[in-house]
C-alpha cells in the first residue's frame, strides 16, 4: 500500500520556502519534493487558497510564503490538504448484522477518532517556526537551485 506523503513533502517545501526571501519556480520546488511542476501545482493550491502561499505567473513569478512560518500550524497545513487520512485502518461492513462486526467496529472506531484527536490538537500546537533548521539547508540537496 503506498503511503500518502503530500503532508511530509508539503511541510518540507514550506520550510526551504521560508528560507527565501524571493519567489522560487514551480519547477525547482516540485525538483525539492520529488515530483513534476504540474502536481506541485495541483499539491499546492488549497495552501494558496488559504492564504499560506502566493503564486505568481511569468518572468520573475514563483511561489512565496504569503505568512510567516510562525502563523502556519500544523493542523492548518493538513486541513489546506483537504484533511488526508491519517489511518489507513478500515472496519468490516460484509455482516452488518453481525454482533461481533458491530462489537470489534465500535471499538476500533472509537478508538481511531481518540487517536485523531489527539493528532489534530498536536497539530494545532505545532507551528513551522518550531520545525525550522536552526541554519539553512540549501535545495541545492535536492538537485534543485537556489543555493
Amino acid at each position: 500500500m503506498n503511503k500518502d506523503t503530500r503532508l511530509s513533502d508539503v511541510l518540507h517545501v514550506l520550510l526551504h520556502m521560508g528560507q527565501f526571501d524571493e519567489a522560487l519556480t514551480s519547477d525547482v520546488l516540485a525538483r525539492s519534493m520529488g515530483t513534476n511542476p504540474a502536481v506541485f501545482r495541483r499539491t499546492m493550491a488549497g495552501l494558496r487558497d488559504a492564504g499560506y502561499v502566493k503564486s505568481g505567473k511569468g518572468h520573475g513569478g514563483g511561489w512565496q510564503l504569503a505568512r510567516p512560518l510562525k502563523e502556519i500550524t500544523l493542523l492548518a497545513v493538513y486541513e489546506a490538504l483537504g484533511r488526508p487520512t491519517l489511518f489507513a485502518m478500515g472496519n468490516r461492513s460484509d455482516h452488518p448484522d453481525c454482533l461481533v462486526q458491530k462489537a470489534v467496529n465500535t471499538a476500533l472506531s472509537d478508538t481511531m477518532r481518540q487517536a485523531e484527536g489527539l493528532f489534530l490538537a498536536r497539530f494545532a500546537e505545532v507551528t513551522l517556526d518550531m520545525l525550522a533548521p536552526s541554519r539553512p539547508v540549501p535545495l541545492a540537496v535536492h538537485g534543485a537551485g537556489p543555493a
